[in-house]
Order: C-alpha cells, then structure tokens, then sequence
C-alpha cells in the first residue's frame, strides 16, 4: 500500500533542492536545482515533436550512461530553436553547475520551459547558478517546484512512501505545465526522484508504464511542445534488495511511482489554461486498448465537445462525430454515452433524459464521460482491461484564448 508524504521531489533519502530568481523573469523564481548525495540511475522520455530544444540534445547525451547527480531547470525561456548558440548555452548550464557542485559535467541534466526562439541570457543564469548551489537543502522542494512553472497557476508535487520488505521507499516528483498538453508528452516538464536500488532495466520499464498511463493519457489542446520531458533518479540510499524489471517488488514500486505520475498529469489538466471543469473519458469494450485508447483521445481532444463542456449544453453529437473520426472499429448501433452516470445516447440513438440534471451534471467542475462501444461479447473482467482506457482533459474557455494572444513574448 503507497502513503501519501510531504517533501514533493525531495521526500526520498539524498536528495536536495533550491531555486532563485536569477532575472530570466521579473520576480518570480526561474531557476531550479535537483541534487542527489550520490550519483543515480537515471532514465528520461522526451518530446516526439521532431523539433527539439537544445536541452533534450544535451540531456539525452547525459544520459548514454544510465547516470545522473543533478538536473538543473530553467523557465521563462525554452533554449529552443536557438542553433549552436542554444546547445553551448544548454551545456554550459550543465557545466556551471558540475563545476558548482564537484561532479561530472555529464552527472547534470538541463531543462528549460518558456519562449521559444530567444537566446538564454547566460550571465544572469550563471550568476543564478552559483548563488543557488549554497541553498540546496531538502526544505525547498517545493520551491524548486514554483520556479519551473510558466503559465501554470498551482504548484504540482507529489510523494508517497511504501514499505518494500524490511526497507521504506520514497518516490517524490514536481512537475510544471497548463497549456500546449497532448499525448505523447506536450508543454510538461516531469522530475522524478526515489530512494529505491533498482536496475537500469527496471527503472525504464516502470517510467515508460507510468508514463503512458499518465502524461501520454492527458491532453487540454492537443498542442505539441519541443522542451517535454520526464526525468526520473534512483540513487539507491534505501539500501533495499535490487529491484528488477520484473516480480513481486518490481509491482510494488510500479505502483508507487504510478501513483505519483497519474496525480502530477492530473493536476496538469486541472490547471489548464483557462480551464473550469476537470473532465475524464472513459471508452470500454472496443476492440483492444489501443483502439480504446485512440477513441478516448479523439474525443477528448476535440475542440466542438471541448467548448459545449464549457457551455454546459449536452450536445452528444460531438462525441459520436470524434468516435467516428478515429478511425477505430466501431458499430454505431451498439454505442451507449452516460455523461456523469446518466445514459444519454443507447444503441447510437438519443435517449429522452431529465434536462434539469443534466444540466447539473454539466455544471460539475469534474465531469466523466463514459462510452461503451459494446464490440466484446461480454464486459472484460476487472482485472481485464484490455478494451477500455481513460484519458483527462478539460473544457475550452475564452480565457484559454486570452492567454494564448497575449502571451508574453
């Protein structure tokens, strides 16, 4: 059983944190800083956007050798699009700040989120650096998790704690991102920090699981960015038996850090730029999962279905017109919709409903639409979910408008 704790990414044994204004913006903090006491094993996931800012470059690099002391994180501005200029600055980030801490320059990893296409101003960041290194303590978690949001208007951290044989183990995480969020990771940025001794094999396994159930399972635009990544270190200080790819501890640690991932994600879709309702499509019984999946996404990723959750008008039609679009196997006379537990489409035909709760339903901040494609001859076993998946998004305000004109440039 995974426990909630305090801490966010500083919870696990080892590791520390700070951040500081270091004047890529006017007050707030933009610099942060994550250190292990010891080198970790360390695996990430990046962008599918085919253009990529330079700190993937570097990072990616970094990582050739399963290892990492340190990741150090920007925001404000994206270091993307910016040539040879931009990946000496990314590396010279990762440079500052091994010379700052005593470690390997290829033990830091870089990050940056923000304007793309804008020179890093690196004497700020490399005063930044030096100033932050001496405030890294395990206290400012959640500090370093203020300093890499951008449009963000919450702070996202997490932990949990399980007790692995005779060993307690942490998995703490911070994570940024409310705009620009599509599967396959968008506009997000994710660190992930635990105690656990666990392998190479393992520690990738368990992120791309965790990933794909939670970053690659929400949108709120269905934009793309070219900064996204998700980091995870594992130091090992729990000093509990290896963990690999596979059994009993392996579940459990999947588990944990599932928990962390899925509530990061969702927090990012509950602080959707210009959201006001929190929304989950569930599709069962399709053919298989992937085909659930793709039908869950179109769904909620359509901008009509998007804007009549906004408007609180149950307009079915949109959800049946994104079913179709998707391009799975799919028999119109068979589809069920419940819209919050209220059947409100049987057999693909409009069902009569009580408008008054409906429309209360619609006025929820969280709303769940399910759809239940009916293509398997029986309801797949709890234990079986290979025809249904569920993706988070939110609804399509004015203000998401207003944000995305007049962001600052």
């Amino acid at each position: 059983m995974t426990k909630a704790i305090r801490g966010g990414i500083t919870a696990p044994k080892g590791f520390k944190a700070g951040a500081v204004n270091c004047g890529i913006k006017k007050r707030r903090k933009d610099l942060a800083l994550i250190y292990s006491d010891v080198p970790a094993r360390a695996t990430a996931l990046f962008t599918t956007n085919r253009i990529q800012a330079a700190p993937l470059t570097i990072t990616r690099d970094h990582l050739r050798n399963s290892r990492a002391q340190a990741v150090i994180i920007n925001s404000g501005n994206a270091n993307a699009c910016t040539g040879k200029r931009g990946l000496d600055n990314a590396r010279l980030m990762a440079k500052l700040t091994a010379e700052q801490l005593g470690i390997k320059e290829e033990d830091v990893l870089a990050a940056s989120t923000g304007i793309i296409g804008k020179p890093l101003p690196m004497d700020c960041v490399e005063k930044g650096i030096r100033k932050l290194v001496p405030l890294l303590t395990r206290k400012e978690g959640r500090e370093a998790a203020q300093a890499i949001m951008t449009t963000d208007t919450s702070v996202k951290d997490m932990a949990v704690k399980i007790q692995l044989r005779d060993k307690k183990i942490r998995v703490g995480g911070m994570a940024k991102g409310a705009g620009m969020i599509s599967p396959h990771l968008a506009t997000m940025l994710c660190f992930l920090t635990t105690d656990a001794l666990i392998s190479r094999q393992g520690l990738r396994k368990a992120l791309r699981n965790s990933v794909d159930k939670s970053f690659n399972s929400i949108t709120i635009d269905g934009a793309m960015s070219t900064n996204d990544m998700v980091v995870i270190l594992a130091n090992g200080l729990a000093k509990n038996d290896e963990i690999r790819d596979r059994g009993e501890d392996f579940s459990r640690f999947q588990e944990a850090l599932d928990r962390v991932t899925l509530y990061l994600a969702k927090m990012i879709v509950a602080d959707g730029e210009g959201a006001t309702k929190f929304v989950e499509v569930k599709v069962k019984n399709a053919k298989n999962l992937r085909e659930a999946k793709r039908a869950a996404s179109y769904i909620a990723n359509s901008n009509l279905v998007k804007t009549a959750l906004y408007g609180e008008d149950p307009n079915w039609g949109r959800i049946m017109a994104a079913l179709g679009q998707a391009g799975v196997e799919v028999d119109e006379r068979k589809v069920d919709i419940h819209l919050g537990g209220q059947l409100i489409v049987r057999g693909g035909v409009g069902k009569k409903f009580d408008s008054a709760k409906i429309k209360k339903i619609m006025a929820e901040a969280r709303i769940e639409i399910t759809v239940d494609l009916k293509l398997s001859p029986h309801p797949y076993p709890q234990r079986d979910k290979k025809g249904e998946a569920t993706f988070w998004t939110c609804d399509l305000s004015e203000d998401y408008v207003r944000i995305n004109s007049r962001y600052p440039t």
